[in-house]
């Protein structure tokens, strides 16, 4: 079974009576990148294509993978942002196009 460590943020402002956006930015962790090689002055990775979290949300086990055992920032992070703008005209304009 797959695990993916999603995180998603929603800002929510109000500008104008007319319009109004919300921001949808989702988080996902990528394979590992930490080099296991570093204290020998080389290079290896282990192969970890995805962070898969070690415990629940909210827990300290949340932030270590249980494929490879490193903590969650050896992974590349992906963040995907989506801004999405809803607007109505104002009460006035309604008026003249009924």
């Amino acid at each position: 079974m797959k695990k993916r460590q999603v995180v998603v943020k929603r800002d929510r402002s109000e500008r104008n009576s007319s319009t109004s956006s919300s921001m949808v930015r989702i988080v996902r962790y990528g394979e590992c990148q930490k080099n296991h090689a570093a204290k020998l002055g080389g290079y290896a990775i282990d192969g970890c294509r995805e962070f898969m979290a070690s415990g629940e949300e909210g827990t300290t086990e949340a932030l270590t993978c249980a494929a490879c055992g490193c903590h969650r920032s050896f992974h590349r992070k992906e963040v995907e942002t989506e801004v999405v703008c809803e607007y109505s005209p104002p009460s006035s304009y309604r008026k003249w196009c009924t």
